[in-house]
């Protein structure tokens, strides 16, 4: 069978004759993005720009500060615990099993308060704003964890940060 691939930062991801694209359970690109554990599954660049999908393990305490999309609507779906949620100027707790749509432009935030890690799938639509994991977002050392991003390191990524016109609203 005839394999086609392409590289997205130094992946290579085999796609199938009928253009299908298959990322085994242990395959994907991981980043420790601001505290938590990013397993890119699929990026724009791998999807003609439809949607990037990642999922994700959220430590307690993890989860990124208050932002909005501007031009991508994201979805979330929480396979194992809770994540609080910031929904403009309101926090809610969504559960294990809980999907949640954020629209494009909509202030949000997700936070792990509990203590154990919280594993979500969430997805941009289009993609882009996955760029600020896959170019910004730490390797992950062996024996180590991922730390919490403070406003320096946010601002260390402006130059991709203003790219995905991402909008930072801190609470």
């Amino acid at each position: 069978m005839h394999h086609m691939s392409f590289s997205v930062s130094n992946v290579d991801v085999p796609r199938s004759a009928g253009g299908v694209l298959h990322v085994p359970p242990s395959e994907g690109l991981t980043k420790w993005v601001s505290g938590d554990i990013y397993s890119i599954k699929a990026t724009r660049h791998q999807t003609n720009g439809s949607f990037a999908f990642i999922d994700a393990i959220v430590p307690p305490g993890g989860g990124p500060i208050a932002h909005a999309h501007t031009d991508e609507d994201e979805a979330f779906f929480l396979i194992d615990g809770e994540l609080e949620f910031l929904d403009g100027d309101r926090t809610f707790v969504a559960e294990q099993g809980s999907f949640l749509f954020i629209p494009r432009g909509s202030r949000h935030r997700f936070k792990n308060i509990g203590d154990t890690d919280v594993r979500t799938l969430f997805m941009f639509t289009p993609g882009g704003p996955e760029d600020l994991f896959v170019e910004g977002g730490d390797e992950p050392v062996p024996g180590g964890k991922p730390v919490v991003w403070d406003m320096d390191k946010v601002m260390s990524l402006a130059d991709i940060v203003q790219r995905t016109k991402l909008q930072v609203l801190p609470e």
